[in-house]
């Protein structure tokens, strides 16, 4: 049995939707979840196993996995850029990683198949808000496209995956990659599927609204730290709110906070002007990790607020 295991995120789909148009596996088990469910490869049973494709989740978060997947007879294909960790050899085992910071896995995928789907790759680059790396996709491709509908539409499916659990989104991962993957391009897509980019745009944009008039708890010239209450609409913008703050203050680093049961799930935005540090910020707590970019934490206890701030300050001060 195949599996094609990926983030929910615009990046993981976009991802996966360049593999599958170059190589369908129209038989293969999808295995995703919102943005924050990350340690996947949990989910594939070593019963039968065949390929496993693994796509924008961390190696270093599922390396015992990768390592009990290989000893059941699994050929794997991990594609990733998140920081790794140790990385074992292994004849089955292709790898396919960069942790810098202008990369993202679409990107490599995109690389890797020489260009083909060139337009997906730049949406999910635009999703994971590497702007800069999603126009020098554009740059290479033989047409002209709509670079702001390209830019929207990965922005508003990495808003989709945003959320504490599949409730809190408008559309499941696994159903989003299965609509937007009938589609040999994005620009097909919104030419042909305007109700779902219509739908996705206007649930960002309500959402957005209300996300701009959450308190700062600090903020200065380094860094800012903004609440959000416990809500659906707050879950789903606390990772691309961060982002619309970074490009609007690109030398400020930025941190949402979410409040869940017992503590704050966040998301930390390096300042764009130094795409570095966020990784190592939230790798100092328990559920951190993320990039050097972009990095976060699903579940800061309330009684570390303080530490966090004071760790978010020492790294950008």
């Amino acid at each position: 049995m195949d599996y094609d295991v990926f983030n929910g995120d615009a990046d993981g789909i976009c991802a996966l939707i360049q593999l599958r148009l170059a190589e369908p596996r129209p038989d293969a088990t999808l295995v995703t979840g919102v943005k924050r469910d990350i340690q996947l490869l949990e989910r594939v049973s070593s019963q039968d196993l065949g390929r496993v494709t693994a796509l924008d989740i961390s190696f270093d978060k599922n390396r015992e996995q990768v390592i009990r997947l290989l000893g059941a007879g699994a050929e794997i294909f991990f594609c990733d850029h998140h920081f790794a960790g140790e990385v074992p050899e292994h004849a089955c085992l292709d790898v396919l990683i960069s942790p810098a910071a202008e990369v993202c896995t679409s990107a490599l995928v995109n690389g890797r198949l020489r260009g083909r789907f060139t337009e997906w790759a730049s949406v999910g680059a635009f999703g994971d808000n590497l702007d800069v790396t999603a126009d020098k996709l554009i740059a290479n491709l033989d047409h002209a496209v709509d670079r702001e509908a390209l830019r929207q539409l990965g922005v508003c499916v990495n808003y989709n995956a945003y959320g504490a659990s599949l409730a809190d989104l408008h559309f499941a991962p696994a159903e989003l990659y299965e609509r937007m993957g009938q589609f040999e391009s994005p620009s097909t897509l919104i030419e042909e599927d305007g109700q779902l980019f219509e739908t996705l745009t206007e649930a960002y944009r309500q959402d957005m609204h209300l996300a701009n008039t959450a308190p700062r708890a600090v903020e200065d010239n380094e860094i800012a730290v903004i609440s959000l209450p416990d809500a659906a609409w707050a879950r789903r913008v606390s990772g691309v709110y961060g982002n619309d703050l970074a490009n609007q203050s690109p030398d400020r680093a930025h941190a949402v906070l979410t409040d869940i049961d017992g503590g704050y799930l966040v998301s930390v935005r390096a300042p764009l002007n130094n795409r570095s540090g966020a990784d190592e910020v939230c790798r100092q707590f328990e559920t951190g990790g993320g990039r050097a970019a972009a990095a976060g934490i699903n579940k800061l206890p309330h009684a570390e607020l303080g530490r966090f701030i004071d760790t978010l300050r020492a790294q950008w001060a």
